[in-house]
């Protein structure tokens, strides 16, 4: 057991240190996370939804965000990296245009290492998020999408989808997704094992 003091880092270090960074980390409340990459259906599944959003964003005030831009949350002192944001209207940042403060629609690709802390742990610190209306997961090994919409009285909403010929409606970004759109060319894990099983 390490009997040496942690090292905490000020949210202006952090964002030094991350500028010049080759890799992506994670901040909250003084300390740095390392964040892990990622395999073609994970990649497939985020730039199907960033293009199927793009392409309804046209012409309105719209914008969406890949991986890269980073998400702030001030009230948890929070930096992390979605794997796809959007915001309707004039997005806000913090100390810069990479730390975006309020968006509408956060959504995550799932892998079997980040499952349970998506679901779990930060998504609770995204709802500390004003703005956030609606937080979609992705599943990256079958068909399933599960939409949270935050509701009037503060409680969640999930709506869920499981096969390619349904859709799921965002509302406050005001986009229909289809879901064979979504999947367009992932491979996924669970098929393979099926047709493995008949070789």
């Amino acid at each position: 057991m390490s009997t040496q003091p942690k090292t905490f880092l000020s949210e202006e270090e952090y964002l030094a240190i991350e500028r010049k960074a080759p890799y992506k980390s994670e901040y909250y409340r003084g300390e740095i996370f390392a964040m892990a990459g990622a395999g073609e259906p994970h990649n497939l599944l985020a730039s199907n939804l960033i293009l199927r959003l793009g392409q309804q964003f046209l012409g309105r005030p719209c914008r969406v965000y890949g991986s890269d831009m980073r998400v702030h949350v001030p009230a948890t002192a929070w930096y992390t990296y979605p794997d796809i944001s959007a915001v309707c209207g004039e997005p806000q940042f913090r100390s810069g245009r990479d730390n975006l403060l309020n968006p509408s629609f956060i959504a995550e690709v799932l892998s079997e290492s980040t499952e349970r802390y998506d679901r779990g742990r930060k998504f609770e610190l995204y709802q500390s998020i004003p703005s956030l209306s609606e937080y979609l997961l992705v599943a990256s090994d079958h068909i399933r999408v599960d939409l949270y919409t935050r509701q009037a009285n503060g409680k969640w909403l999930l709506t869920s989808a499981s096969s390619l010929d349904e859709s799921i409606t965002i509302d406050s970004i005001c986009c229909t997704l289809n879901l064979a759109d979504l999947y367009d060319k992932v491979q996924l894990e669970e098929a393979a094992e099926d047709q493995n099983r008949f070789l």
